[in-house]
């Protein structure tokens, strides 16, 4: 049974730092691509930022390029959302996705709030 389980959220001010985790079980995580989504109040979640399986190959949302930076440790089995200079709208519940394919459902984590504050 595959768990994916995310955390690190928490409270912090504009400007600051979080570093987010994405920790799976149940599956070989070294095959699988990561995602990390967001969902702001009344708003429809929002890929943030994805990696490859290897970990070799990257990519982010426009509005987080230069801010965020996504990684994984496969020898862990998690996965990383280091986020810096926050802003009030990276507000949200993120998401770990764990997938094969984009278009695949995958396995998601509970979410983990962050709340940014001016």
């Amino acid at each position: 049974q595959v768990q994916v389980v995310e955390s690190g959220g928490g409270l912090v001010q504009v400007g600051g730092s979080l570093r987010l985790s994405c920790t799976a079980s149940g599956i070989i995580f070294s095959v699988y691509n990561m995602a990390w989504y967001r969902q702001a109040p009344g708003k429809q979640r929002e890929l943030v930022a994805s990696i490859l399986s290897g970990g070799t190959r990257t990519s982010y949302a426009d509005s987080v390029k230069g801010r965020f930076t996504i990684s994984r440790d496969n020898a862990r089995k998690t996965g990383y959302l280091q986020m810096n200079s926050l802003k009030l709208e990276d507000t949200g519940v993120y998401y770990c996705k764990i997938f094969v394919r984009p278009t695949d459902s995958g396995a998601w984590g509970q979410g983990t709030q962050v709340t940014v504050t001016s």
